[in-house]
């Protein structure tokens, strides 16, 4: 191990993590939000290391074929020169086999922060089985053995790893979800106590758990005849955990630690009563402020915000900077959107109307399509009010059937409204095109059907560039949302009516294309100021170091 990192006292396991647009390491939120936490572990020079399967085929590489439907196919592409082989090997038990595992390590580092190792499981490796060689080959394998295999090499090899590297000195191990529950079984059955309760009080010592879904049903469940078969030295202390022969690697996280938290303060209310019995805390998510704020925006914050890089709080005194300066670096990011969509899409979106951004996952609870539920009542805001244009970007999981159909009604939508208002599908969203989005964009929306969306960071990436959101009353909303100034609640009656059309047709628009857009301008800077300086992942991990790793810091 590298002599600086003797005092490293963090371990983050986490399925994905997002780093770099060349290395498809991720999926989506989950592995964004890895990626930012370690950002700010660099950013404020706090020793931690990211552990991840290496995947080089990917999550999916999305194509949207002549009939509007999603198309997915493995990643072809995967930079390995951007990581470095570590020469060692670790062996853990899968079954009846023994499956080597190798290491690639990627350094990342921000401007003047600390070099932050992430470590790559990679078993692809000479003497296994060929069937062994593909666990670590595409991310979220479709297969629910394949996926439990991941989550073993994840967890155990995870644990295994940190001896390997000589690292030591670890107080604590982050579980970002329940992939990596079985690092806590990993470390249970290292022990050399006697009694079991000594184990696990050593074992919940040392680890913390984030859970990051609302909903019981997406949690990793797996059957326990597969389980058993896979880990027969499974305790049979931990067999109350097994429920109809289904073992919940949330609620295994949960066990073995002795920290759970949610990601947002709506979310540790539904969770907890889910779980009333486990303490679950609240520490909502953050992003990365320098990863995810556009040049334009910088340039800006550092003219007028001294050490906003080194602090993001201080974001909080975008009150200083003028309006007209807000808005030209909003029309420079705008056109570089606009003229990046176009080009690609061969549509004919213009920069002086107002444009709508919506990309996430697309999956049921999320509803993209709640923006379109009256097209009708779209076209007369349209054709009355102001002209609208929406952007559109994201990508359904290859077995998610509601997923994929819903882009595919995304793309009929679209032909719908040809020659009335531009509506652009923009395929196979990564960070690249989501950092394009984000700053470039009037107004975020995000419509979670109420109680299910844990956090959902990509309103707080947008208001980093002034962009407010017009979202429902879900995840983090309700602590960002601030009438008049960081954007618009979208509320529901019974009847699943909503305001959302009166929003737009009476407030939003009006006060976008009203005024010379300086009331438009005072909300973006509002926005920065109130959003931006309290939902990013400098605050994520202080609040971790404090409360979590319960590590005190200079």
């Amino acid at each position: 191990m590298l002599d600086s990192f003797k005092k490293t006292r963090v371990a983050y396991f986490s399925m994905e993590i997002a780093l770099e647009n060349d290395l498809k390491t991720y999926a989506g939120g989950l592995g964004v939000l890895a990626g930012d936490l370690l950002r700010a572990a660099s950013e404020l020079k706090f020793p931690m290391i990211g552990i991840t399967l290496l995947n080089p085929l990917g999550y999916l590489k999305q194509k949207i074929n002549f009939f509007g439907q999603q198309v997915s196919k493995a990643e072809t592409e995967f930079d390995y020169k951007k990581l470095k082989k570590i020469n060692k090997t670790i062996e853990i038990i899968i079954g009846l086999e023994k499956v080597k595992i190798g290491i690639w390590q990627y350094s990342l580092k921000s401007d003047d922060g600390l070099t932050i190792p992430i470590y790559f499981l990679d078993t692809d490796i000479e003497g296994n089985l060929q069937e062994d060689k593909k666990i670590s080959g595409r991310l979220y394998n479709d297969s629910r053995v394949y996926r439990l295999k991941q989550e073993i090499v994840l967890g155990r090899g995870g644990i295994k790893l940190l001896s390997a590297l000589g690292y030591y000195n670890i107080n604590k191990i982050h579980l970002n979800e329940g992939h990596g529950s079985l690092a806590g079984l990993e470390l249970l059955l290292e022990q050399k106590e006697k009694s079991f309760a000594s184990r696990l009080k050593n074992v919940r010592q040392k680890c913390v758990f984030t859970t990051h879904t609302s909903i019981p049903d997406l949690q990793e469940i797996f059957s326990f005849s597969d389980f058993k078969r896979l880990q027969t030295d499974f305790p049979n202390e931990l067999n109350f955990l097994v429920k109809d022969d289904k073992i919940n690697f949330t609620l295994l996280g949960f066990y073995f630690s002795d920290y759970i938290n949610a990601v947002s303060k709506k979310h540790q209310e539904i969770v907890s009563k889910f779980y009333p019995l486990n303490d679950i805390k609240s520490n909502t998510n953050g992003v990365d402020s320098i990863f995810w704020t556009s040049d334009e925006f910088k340039m800006l914050y550092d003219k007028y915000i001294l050490n906003w890089r080194e602090e993001n709080a201080l974001l909080k005194n975008a009150s200083k900077i003028p309006t007209k300066e807000i808005l030209l670096a909003r029309q420079k990011t705008k056109k570089k959107l606009i003229d990046y969509v176009n080009n690609i899409s061969k549509s004919k979106l213009k920069e002086d109307v107002f444009t709508i951004g919506y990309a996430r996952r697309f999956t049921a609870y999320k509803r993209p399509e709640f923006l379109l539920k009256n097209i009708s009542q779209l076209i007369r805001i349209n054709q009355e009010i102001g002209k609208i244009q929406i952007i559109y970007s994201g990508k359904a999981h290859r077995s998610d059937k509601n997923g994929k159909r819903m882009i595919k009604d995304i793309m009929d939508f679209k032909k719908k409204l040809k020659g009335k208002i531009e509506l652009v599908f923009i395929e196979d969203y990564d960070l690249t095109k989501a950092k394009m989005l984000v700053s470039g964009v009037d107004i975020w929306l995000n419509t979670p059907e109420l109680y299910n969306e844990a956090c959902g960071t990509s309103g707080m990436k947008a208001s980093h560039n002034g962009v407010p959101q017009f979202s429902t009353l879900d995840g983090w909303w309700p602590e960002g949302y601030q009438e008049n100034k960081t954007g618009w609640a979208i509320n529901e009656k019974k009847d699943g009516t909503s305001n959302l059309y009166n929003l737009l047709a009476d407030k939003i628009i009006p006060l976008y294309y009203n005024n010379n857009k300086e009331g438009w301008a005072k909300i973006m800077r509002s926005t920065i100021s109130i959003n931006a300086a309290y939902f990013n992942s400098q605050r994520n991990l202080k609040q971790y170091i404090k409360e979590a790793y319960k590590i005190k810091v200079k």
